[in-house]
Formats: C-alpha cells, sequence, structure tokens
C-alpha cells in the first residue's frame, strides 16, 4: 500500500497543544480546497509515491516520539488510515492537520485531530462537513484561522452557537500578513472568548521556508 508524498522533515511543532515538540512531519500531496492564505501550495501536485512500511521506517529514523501528518490534505488520500494506525501501532503520538473538508469519522481513535474550520475569508468555508463536529474527541482541537475582524466575528458565532469550547480546545490563529496578533488578542479579551490565542512558532522561527 503506497501514497503520494510531498515531503518528511523533521521540525518542532509550531502550533496546538503539541507546539515546541520535535516531531516528524509527513506532508501528504494533494488537496481539494484552495484557501486564500494557503503557504503550503507546492504540495498540490507531484510528489512521490512511496509504500507506508517505508514511511514508517523514515519517520523511526529520527527517534522523534511525535509526528504530524499533515498536507496539502491528507485524507484526500485514503491509504492514509493506514498510515496514522501504523504510527499509532508503532508508539508514535500521531497529529492529523485536516482541513474539515473530508469525513474524519473513520481516523484512528488514537489520533490527535486538529480541525481546521474554514471562515468566509478563506473562500473555502463552503466545503466545511459540518456532520464532522459530530466525531471529535475531548482530546481533540478545533481550529480558526482568522483573516479580518467579519472572520472573528463568524468565527465567535460558530463556537457559541456550537458550544465548542465546552468540548475540547479551540485555537483561534492569525492569518499571517493579513491580520495583526495584537488586534486578534485583543478581541479575545474584550469578548472574555474562552479560546486560546495561537501564534505559529514556524513561522516565528523559519518564516515559510518549505520543510521547516
Amino acid at each position: 500500500m503506497s501514497l503520494k508524498i510531498t515531503e518528511i522533515f523533521y521540525s518542532l511543532q509550531g502550533e496546538t497543544n503539541t507546539v515546541g515538540y520535535p516531531t516528524v512531519f509527513v506532508r501528504l500531496t494533494g488537496c481539494p480546497m484552495r484557501c486564500t492564505y494557503c503557504d503550503t501550495a507546492y504540495a498540490f501536485h507531484g510528489g512521490e509515491r512511496r509504500e507506508i512500511d517505508d514511511i514508517v521506517n523514515e519517520v523511526a529514523s529520527y527517534g522523534a516520539k511525535h509526528v504530524t501528518v499533515t498536507g496539502g490534505e491528507p485524507l484526500v488520500q485514503p491509504e492514509c488510515h493506514q498510515l496514522m494506525k501504523q504510527l499509532c501501532d508503532a508508539g508514535h503520538f500521531v497529529s492529523l492537520e485536516t482541513g474539515g473538508a473530508m469525513d474524519i469519522s473513520k481516523v484512528d481513535p488514537r489520533v490527535y485531530i486538529v480541525l481546521d474550520i474554514k471562515t468566509p475569508a478563506s473562500n473555502e468555508e463552503h466545503n466545511n462537513t459540518y456532520s464532522n463536529l459530530d466525531h471529535v474527541k475531548p482530546t481533540d482541537c478545533f481550529k480558526f484561522v482568522i483573516c479580518d475582524q467579519a472572520d472573528y466575528q463568524w468565527s465567535k458565532k460558530f463556537v457559541t452557537e456550537h458550544n465548542l469550547t465546552d468540548r475540547c480546545d479551540v485555537f483561534f490563529s492569525p492569518s499571517a500578513d493579513q491580520l495583526d496578533v495584537t488586534a486578534l488578542a485583543d478581541w479575545i479579551v474584550e469578548d472574555r472568548l474562552a479560546v486560546r490565542l495561537q501564534i505559529q512558532l514556524h513561522k516565528v522561527l523559519w518564516a515559510n521556508e518549505a520543510g521547516r
């Protein structure tokens, strides 16, 4: 069984509950969405087809506990489920970064799911699969990339209407080069919204350098 892979690299996790941990990133090729702020468009096409056993062996060679399966949109390749199962079986803490358009109901329950809810300014709000909300575990998290104040108001309403902060962690992250992080922080504090402000550590350290 094989997958099309854009890259595998070792770095520090820059987001969510595992931020700062040395992590192996497995970036799968392909994505059905075209978010306005996407910083990984190079993963839309190309890639190299590799056997899952080979991928798992390369991940093991780094000696890291944490592994992030990302994209693109990793779930666009059905074989991704087998990859995550084998990584979990090998003893890794596995996180999945998914854009929310694909069904997550069959993701291995050991996987930490980062579910990205697409906001209006992403131009992909229509691709949110809202049935996914029923499959998020208390140990998972929701992520919102906020582009402007209208996005923030939309996200705040969405969080409140769906009681997301009662279910698991919710992260609000400013879209790079579109929204000042201090403005987002001020809105969260002013509204006493029980979400977590997120600054992407990898962009602070290495800007948008691929493979970091």
